[in-house]
């Protein structure tokens, strides 16, 4: 390992992207199609960040098998569908490209760790020109999900960073829980989808309200 590589590893929904929109359009459309009440806009973006599994078992504890299986089936077809049109709304965050490229100039190494799947973690990236830039990317599909410490690392692995040298930026508790128990710098972002005081109370060690201020993070580190 080495001690001098330096490791900033993003949440992609609520991080780098503004993903809320079409997981909710999808969930209330996956509900309605199920017959199923939708649990409400609020409930569905506290739990954007959870692999799909997680995040349906959450917002619906009480499903059948038949009801889960059929809900997840829906949800995907229809984020599926969403993202097929020219105009599907899941925009990068202000400043989010030019932090990447300046990162990147600094020598310090990229990785994602979110709960979207592969093929939907890289069409995202893809889209918005960015996806050469991540040197290790961990999803939902290669185990377990948030926050079980298993992404991260995977992402040490993969780098060879150590973990005193290893940054997880994410919007949302299950990101801070992760990176916890990983024994890596939490770093929690205001502009996604939790509130800054559960970011705090869940172990941020640090509290950020603009990309910008981790790059100057660290430039101090």
């Amino acid at each position: 390992m080495s001690e001098e590589l330096k490791l900033a590893l993003f949440d992609c929904d609520g991080t780098l992207v503004d993903g809320q929109h079409m997981i909710i359009n999808a969930m209330r459309q996956a509900s309605k199609n199920c017959k199923i009440p939708y649990a409400g806009d609020d409930k569905v973006r506290h739990i954007v960040g959870l692999s799909l599994h997680e995040a349906i078992s959450n917002i619906y504890p009480g499903l059948t098998e038949h009801d889960y299986s059929l809900l997840h089936k829906e949800f995907v077809e229809h984020f599926q569908y969403l993202r097929t049109l020219k105009d599907h709304d899941e925009p990068l965050y202000e400043g989010i490209k030019d932090a990447i490229l300046e990162l990147n100039k600094m020598g310090i190494l990229l990785g994602i760790a979110t709960g979207k799947s592969r093929r939907g973690l890289i069409n995202t990236l893809e889209n918005h020109g960015i996806k050469n830039y991540f040197s290790t990317l961990n999803t939902a599909d290669d185990g377990p999900g948030k926050p079980d410490p298993a992404m991260v690392n995977a992402a040490l692995s993969d780098t060879g960073v150590l973990r005193a040298n290893t940054y997880m930026i994410g919007d949302t508790t299950y990101d801070m829980i992760m990176a916890k128990q990983a024994g890596v710098h939490s770093v929690g972002v205001t502009w996604g989808y939790h509130e800054k005081n559960e970011l705090i109370s869940s172990g941020a060690d640090h509290i950020i309200g603009y990309i910008s201020e981790f790059i100057d993070l660290m430039k101090i580190k």
